[in-house]
């Protein structure tokens, strides 16, 4: 039985018009970068090849795209059935999150005509921890449309989801599983190899773990926060019995992040840099006090059922987990020799495009698909 229904509704709306009009411009920068190089469009360097597309694009991006692997640990691997209401829309923003990333890397490679040999075998490096990065992401994408394509079966055909999709779909689960495991705590790794490039505050042999970690928290953020969200614009009755459960787990994930954040920099004898005055400092104390803001309003028990303290509390794992990475991969890090990155007018530009597409294609899908669970009429 189908449980879900679209939401119904106009598509050319006011902010959806808006919407497009970013992502047209994104288009356009975009045109200029294929046909002038990457440095017509970006403020990138020897110094820094990498900088707010790699960061926002695919480290943020994917991990706010982890909203269905974090239910479907619960639901799937931790048997909480409870959840399962959530796992379609959680499901389609993480078929956002991660086709949008993969499809960003090409804009940020340079020779991207070559990007095919990270997926030949006579040219691949398998030593490479990108290339694992790469080939799991890749997997993952098309993994993420299998385990999403239900929602077309049941739009377009007749009878619904076929039933071999049906018997089979079990494996794409648990491969979808896996796969986020892998790659996100290799997000980390590939900061191990900067070594004493990368600010001692950052800088740990548990960044696979706490990148892990950090990605659950924001995928159960963004679930939360997409729920709340949808209920208000698409004017949907709030679950907020579910989500005060969902956030209590949530809540969890949080301690045991800081446990292990701060536990290893008491081991390294690194926690007094934390007091040193700069910017760098400056910004670990911002991204930890986003996280323990939302420790706070979690653990007063009257405030647990407002939906405005859910709300606050997911964003700002959300944001918390954005600057983690970013201060990982940007700030945290010092190449030497004068090096300087800030984003470029047209990197921002693009980004914003990206993030509109997303957007209209979340309201499209929500509207024609049947995405969101049926509203239950007494």
């Amino acid at each position: 039985m189908n449980n879900h229904k679209p939401v119904g509704g106009k598509i050319l709306t006011k902010p959806f018009m808006v919407l497009a009009f970013l992502a047209l411009i994104a288009f356009i920068l975009i045109i200029k970068r294929f046909l002038f190089g990457i440095g017509s469009v970006t403020n990138l360097s020897d110094g820094y090849p990498w900088g707010l597309w790699i960061v926002y694009d695919v480290l943020v991006g994917t991990a706010f795209g982890c909203g269905g692997y974090a239910i479907a640990l619960l639901v799937y691997v931790f048997n909480k059935g409870e959840y399962h209401p959530l796992i379609r829309p959680a499901l389609m923003t993480s078929v956002f999150g991660y086709t949008l990333a993969g499809a960003s890397i090409i804009l940020d490679v340079g020779r991207y005509w070559n990007l095919y040999n990270m997926f030949w075998p006579k040219y691949a490096n398998i030593n490479s921890v990108m290339v694992e990065v790469a080939i799991c992401v890749a997997s993952y994408v098309m993994i993420l449309w299998i385990e999403f394509s239900p929602s077309f079966f049941e739009k377009w055909r007749k009878g619904g989801t076929p039933t071999f999709v049906k018997r089979f779909m079990f494996v794409f689960i648990a491969i979808g599983v896996l796969l986020p495991t892998m790659h996100q705590s290799s997000l980390g790794s590939l900061m191990i190899i900067a070594g004493n490039r990368l600010f001692p505050l950052w800088q740990t042999n548990w960044l696979p773990l706490l990148f892990l970690i950090s990605a659950l928290t924001m995928g159960y953020g963004m679930v939360i926060f997409e729920s709340l969200f949808s209920s208000v614009i698409l004017h949907r009755p709030l679950e907020i019995s579910m989500l005060k459960k969902l956030s209590a787990v949530m809540q969890k994930l949080l301690v045991v992040f800081l446990i292990f954040r701060f536990g290893d920099l008491i081991w390294r004898g690194e926690i007094s840099t934390i007091f040193d005055i700069g910017f760098k400092q400056s910004m670990f104390i911002l991204e930890n006090a986003l996280i323990i803001i939302p420790m706070i309003l979690l653990f007063i028990k009257n405030k647990k059922s407002s939906p405005r303290s859910l709300f606050l509390s997911a964003s700002a794992v959300l944001l918390a987990g954005t600057l983690y990475r970013f201060n990982t991969y940007l700030v945290g890090f010092d190449p030497g020799h004068g090096w300087h990155y800030f984003p470029s007018v047209s990197e921002i530009m693009v980004t914003l495009g990206i993030v509109s597409v997303e957007l209209m294609a979340y309201l499209v899908f929500v509207k024609k698909l049947p995405i969101m669970p049926a509203i239950q009429h007494n």
